[in-house]
């Protein structure tokens, strides 16, 4: 499917789901049928059907189709820490192929299936399991969000590095304010692009309550 991708960034609260909300909000003014998923979620709250994360919650509303919260959340959990952790503080072991299964069936019922991956790009999934094995056996255009505060432009370009050495398509990346107070964020822009060899998709200033048409309308309407 040409038009799904995977969404990695530079570390956890970088706005990874703010730009796969805007993302699939801007493919979806294109008359697509647009899914998300979240393969894992660490921070979840306890509701009568089970586990929910928001972020999760969040993606699945934004779905041009109702499905189910499982296909596309398969790995919940409570605490708000490392998922390897989480998995083995809850004796559950995260099943890539078990996520490669889920992914296939949303990918039947839509025209792109964007996929957000969890905290940074090797963050570990298991004892021998990163986030950058899932997207290598995803397969899909990689999107790098840079959260931009304090040391970005080491975190991103090493990201970008990584993700290039897997041998996976690096899409593009999106600058995204992620510290208010930053200092110079303007010129860690400047810094990053020639740097980073892959267009910038979009810059995304800090916003009190960003909705995903806000988002769209700063994504790369080029994006295909």
């Amino acid at each position: 499917m040409g038009n799904s991708y995977f969404i990695t960034g530079t570390d956890t609260e970088c706005g990874k789901t703010e730009v796969t909300l805007g993302l699939m909000h801007l493919l979806q003014s294109r008359d697509w049928r647009v899914l998300g998923m979240k393969p894992i979620a660490s921070g979840a709250d306890k509701a009568p059907a089970g586990l929910r994360n928001e972020d999760a919650v969040r993606i699945r509303r934004q779905a041009s189709l109702s499905v189910s919260c499982e296909l596309v959340n398969p790995y919940a959990f409570e605490p708000p820490i490392a998922p390897h952790l989480a998995a083995e503080q809850a004796g559950v072991e995260i099943d890539i192929e078990k996520i490669l299964l889920y992914y296939q069936k949303l990918s039947h019922l839509a025209d792109s299936v964007i996929v957000e991956g969890v905290g940074g790009w090797q963050v570990p999934l298991g004892p021998e399991s990163t986030v950058s094995d899932l997207a290598a056996e995803l397969g899909l255009p990689v999107i790098l969000v840079v959260g931009l505060k304090l040391g970005c432009i080491n975190h991103a370009l090493l990201t970008a590095e990584s993700i290039k050495a897997r041998g996976l398509e690096l899409a593009g990346w999106v600058a995204n304010v992620a510290d208010s107070e930053m200092l110079e964020p303007e010129g860690n822009l400047e810094s990053l692009k020639p740097r980073i060899q892959a267009p910038l998709l979009g810059f995304v200033p800090r916003m009190e309550q960003p909705e995903p048409a806000a988002i769209a309308s700063l994504l790369d309407t080029g994006l295909s």
